[in-house]
């Protein structure tokens, strides 16, 4: 009996928050606002993998896309940025100026990269105009969708679903047949390639799973009925094929304009968010696909992830006007991948090479990761990154400031106590890939030391950490 009243007792206390939002509901009330980001000042310098890119050209609008939500104790906000990744110091500029406008606390905002290749440098504070004057307009433009979307606060219900998209999303990185694994750029022999050659004689097996779902939060309207948003999750990189020069949202930003097309409320908004997808691209590498013009294949994967959106939403018997919210966010710290005297010495002497003959001998992006070797032993020994979980009633969210791999976002998903749960990467920073221990073992580009920059266990810490703090919300 004593241990039954103490279970009473915890569960209540858990509880009151949710109790007390039922006993005035309806609580919740919801906004949500998009504002154009897109650069007016070119060129631009963009982040390449191991160039830089010039931009001059925009293709289609770039936004920062936010969902405010308020049950009356708790506001958080949510925002969606079509860009390669936001930079944790631009991010948290930007909720400060925001908090400081609407009153929404720091801890209680999400700023998420949708990560399209073509988006512009988040964070640079000197160097050319451009480059400086558009991180100004970024900032401004993430703390305006919040401060916008907070304005737009109605009464509001939510409900949330998930329908299958397994026929877009790959994963990228294969076991080959004997004989075609190169040598990686330390000297070394993977047992995994990223992105190998397509040839059936190349090609064994891929070596992790994927995420085949579309999961979204829909709110609507309490008053009239109607749409009011809808966040949407799918684990895919990117779609690409966008021609040099260009910028794009990608099908993050297609999916947007497509569901809007969709709804009848000039005040709707959607937001395709990036789930675990560091292994997974869009590439059927055993498949012929048939030949795309630029852009039709960002159209093609943000159509059938719209169908599958609209399919979701249409399996949502209710939208929950009660639904309370709750969010933590923690702040850890992680060890920073070190290298040992032998790699320094040896990217040392890689650097050292001067003779063009002998330079082309060396393996394929030698130099490159030489630099990115020493640049990491010169920096610090750790490095603190915030994650966040996020309950809005029965429905929950996780973020992670990497970009994490497929199989961490479906152990997420299956060990949550939360019916449903989104996972988002690139949120509140960007800290490189994040693997598995059993992904670091069988190498490849995204294990590689200054590709992935942190400790080889760090998705377990990471993991743990969520699942404690999503047990502690439920």
């Amino acid at each position: 009996m004593k241990h039954a009243i103490l279970l009473l007792a915890s569960f209540g206390v858990l509880c009151v928050p949710c109790l007390a939002a039922e006993e005035a509901a309806p609580t919740l009330r919801a906004g949500a606002a998009a504002v154009d980001v897109t650069p007016r000042e070119f060129p631009l310098k963009m982040p390449g993998l191991f160039r830089p890119r010039m931009v001059e050209l925009v293709h289609d609008p770039l936004h920062a896309r936010a969902l405010v939500l308020d049950d009356g104790t708790t506001a958080v906000a949510i925002v969606v940025v079509d860009n390669i990744g936001v930079a944790q110091e631009a991010g948290d500029e930007a909720k400060a100026i925001a908090s400081k406008q609407c009153g929404i606390a720091v801890d209680k905002i999400l700023v998420a990269a949708t990560h399209t290749h073509t988006g512009p440098p988040s964070n640079a504070t000197s160097g050319p105009a451009p480059a400086v004057a558009y991180r100004k307009l970024l900032v401004a433009g993430i703390a305006e969708s919040i401060v916008r979307a907070h304005g737009a606060l109605r009464p509001a219900g939510v409900g949330a679903a998930a329908s299958p998209l397994p026929e877009e999303v790959f994963c990228r990185r294969w076991f080959l047949k004997p004989g075609k694994m190169p040598l990686n750029p330390f000297g070394e022999m993977d047992q995994v390639k990223m992105n190998p050659s397509r040839s059936a004689d190349v090609l064994d097996r891929p070596a992790g799973p994927t995420d085949p779902d579309v999961t979204i939060l829909s709110v609507e309207d309490a008053t009239s009925g109607k749409p009011l948003a809808l966040l949407a999750n799918y684990a895919l990189h990117y779609v690409g094929h966008v021609p040099e020069g260009m910028i794009s949202a990608d099908y993050f930003g297609e999916f947007a304009r497509l569901m809007q097309s969709r709804v009848d409320s000039d005040d709707f908004v959607a937001m395709m968010s990036n789930g675990t997808s560091g292994d997974v691209n869009n590439i059927p590498f055993l498949v012929d696909r048939p030949p795309r013009k630029p852009f039709e294949q960002i159209q093609v994967v943000a159509g059938k992830a719209a169908e599958a959106a609209w399919r979701a939403h249409a399996t949502i018997a209710t939208h929950r006007q009660d639904a309370c919210l709750g969010m933590i966010q923690r702040e850890v710290t992680l060890r920073r991948r070190r290298p040992t005297t032998e790699q320094v010495a040896a990217a040392k002497a890689v650097l050292a090479v001067k003779d063009q003959a002998e330079r082309d001998k060396l393996p394929r992006l030698a130099e490159n990761y030489a630099r990115r070797t020493l640049s990491l032993a010169e920096a610090s020994e750790t490095v603190t990154v915030p994650v966040q979980a996020l309950r809005i009633g029965d429905f929950a969210i996780c973020t992670l400031p990497f970009e994490a791999f497929a199989v961490i976002g479906l152990d997420l998903k299956k060990r949550s106590p939360f019916p449903r749960t989104m996972v988002i990467s690139l949120a509140n920073g960007t800290n490189g890939y994040l693997p598995t221990p059993e992904q670091h073992e069988l190498g490849g580009y995204e294990t590689w030391m200054g590709t992935n920059r942190v400790q080889k266990d760090a998705s377990v810490i990471l993991t743990d950490n969520l699942l404690e703090m999503l047990n502690e919300l439920h």
